[in-house]
């Protein structure tokens, strides 16, 4: 028996989706971005049941102890699409245990099942437990990233 499962998100996972978002406040040290302005119950409901969000959550017992938080693009030059890893984490006490790497794996079948040809995800510079996962993985792209500001 496996030590951990592997939830896929729908509509209905309200607690696990709140679990994987603590568990990302507590991951990244940065509990006030994911916790201080949660959204609301119905906010997550559309965002899990859309066909755009792909939310996973690795448990041990009641404990979520992973999660991820992807999305689907659809592309416009071709009729296929690919899935971007918004954010993945594992909880630092159950860390080097197969489950970031069982996540992905998960989005892989995920991906497949929805025609899309690639999955992509950025990881920070220093990042080095991050970028040896997703080089074990796939293949390294180095490019630039820029945040531009919304104006109105």
């Amino acid at each position: 028996m496996s030590p951990f499962t592997v939830h896929t998100l729908g509509a209905r996972d309200l607690a696990l989706m709140d679990g994987v978002l603590s568990m990302f406040g507590e991951a990244f040290a940065a509990v006030e971005t994911y916790g201080a302005a949660r959204p609301s119950a119905e906010y997550l409901r559309h965002l899990l049941g859309s066909d755009s969000f792909i939310a996973l959550a690795a448990t041990k017992g009641d404990d979520v102890v992973g999660g991820l938080a992807a999305y689907e693009l659809r592309k416009f030059e071709r009729e296929r699409s690919e899935i971007y890893i918004y954010d993945l984490a594992v909880a630092l006490p159950h860390r080097r245990q197969g489950i970031a790497t069982a996540l992905i794996q998960e989005l892989q079948r995920i991906a497949a099942a929805r025609g899309a040809y690639v999955i992509f995800v950025q990881a920070d510079h220093g990042d080095d437990a991050a970028i040896a996962l997703y080089a074990k993985l796939g293949t390294r792209e180095d490019v630039l990233h820029f945040d531009i500001p919304v104006h109105e």
